[in-house]
C-alpha cells in the first residue's frame, strides 16, 4: 500500500499499519465494480433490445424498468433492492421447506448495482444500436447471416464506436457508486477507511487516502477508455468542418 501511495507522490504518507486492510477494501471494490459491469452490460443488452422490439410488451417491460430506476435514488434502491432480495429469499425457502439461506454483502452489492447500472446501459446500448446504417444490417441479412453473426460481426463492433463515450462515463459513476454499497456491510475501501479513521482517531487522513485510490482508478479508466475507442475508431475519418 505504501508503493502504491509513493506513485501517487505522497511518500509521506502515513497507514498507522492499516495498510493492508485498505488493500483488501480496494481489491473488494473492484471485484464489486467490474462484476456489476458485466452484469449491467448484459442487462443493458437485453433491455437496449426488447425497447427495440416490434413486440410491445418487451418495449412495455423496459421501459417501466429504465423509468423507475432513472426516477428514484441509487441510494433508496440500494436498501430496497437489498431487503427484497432477501425476504424474497426467504419466503421462497420457506415454501420450498429449505434451510434458511442469508445473501451476502458482496453478491447483493453485485446484485444491486448491476440492476440499476443495468437501466443506464439500456439506454446507452439503444442510442448506439439506432445509430447503426439499417443498410449495413440489411446486407448482413441478405448475405445470409444468422441474428448472433449480424450481432458479433456487424453490429457490435459498429455500435461500440457511437456507444464508448457513454458507457465510460456510466463505468465511472457505477465505480463511485460502490462506495454507497458499505452501508450494507460490505467491507470495500471505504468501510475500510472508516474502520481505520475510527480506530486511528484520523478520519480525514483515510478519507483523503480513499479519494486519492478513487482518483488513481478513475484516471487509469480513463486511459483505457481511450485506448478502445481509438481501436473502435480505427479506418474512420473524421468530418470535416
Amino acid at each position: 500500500m505504501n508503493d502504491l501511495l509513493h506513485s501517487l507522490g505522497l511518500p509521506g504518507v502515513e497507514l498507522h499499519g492499516f495498510g493492508p486492510l485498505l488493500l483488501q477494501g480496494i481489491w473488494m471494490t473492484l471485484k464489486l465494480a467490474l462484476l456489476s459491469l458485466l452484469l449491467s452490460v448484459a442487462l443493458g443488452l437485453l433491455g437496449a433490445s426488447a425497447k427495440l422490439s416490434p413486440r410491445r410488451p418487451l418495449r412495455l417491460l423496459a421501459m417501466g424498468y429504465t423509468t423507475l430506476i432513472r426516477g428514484v435514488p441509487d441510494l433508496v434502491l440500494i436498501l430496497l433492492i437489498f431487503y427484497s432480495l432477501q425476504t424474497w429469499l426467504n419466503e421462497l425457502t420457506d415454501a420450498l421447506g429449505w434451510d434458511y439461506l442469508e445473501i451476502d454483502p458482496f453478491s447483493a452489492g453485485v446484485a444491486t448495482l448491476g440492476f440499476i447500472y443495468g437501466a443506464y446501459f439500456t439506454e446507452t446500448f439503444r442510442g448506439a444500436i439506432l445509430s447503426v446504417p439499417r443498410g449495413q444490417l440489411e446486407a448482413a441479412t441478405a448475405y445470409g447471416l444468422g441474428a448472433l453473426k449480424r450481432f458479433r460481426l456487424v453490429l457490435f463492433p459498429q455500435m461500440m464506436r457511437f456507444a464508448l463515450p457513454g458507457l465510460g462515463n456510466n463505468w465511472l459513476v457505477l465505480l463511485k457508486a460502490t462506495a454507497l454499497v458499505s452501508i450494507i456491510g460490505l467491507a470495500d475501501l471505504v468501510k475500510a477507511v472508516q474502520n481505520a479513521g475510527k480506530s486511528s482517531g484520523e478520519p480525514f487522513h483515510f478519507l483523503i487516502i480513499a479519494g486519492l485510490v478513487y482518483l488513481l482508478i478513475t484516471s487509469l479508466s480513463n486511459l483505457l477508455l481511450r485506448q478502445l475507442e481509438r481501436r473502435y475508431n480505427t479506418g474512420i475519418k473524421e468530418l470535416a468542418p
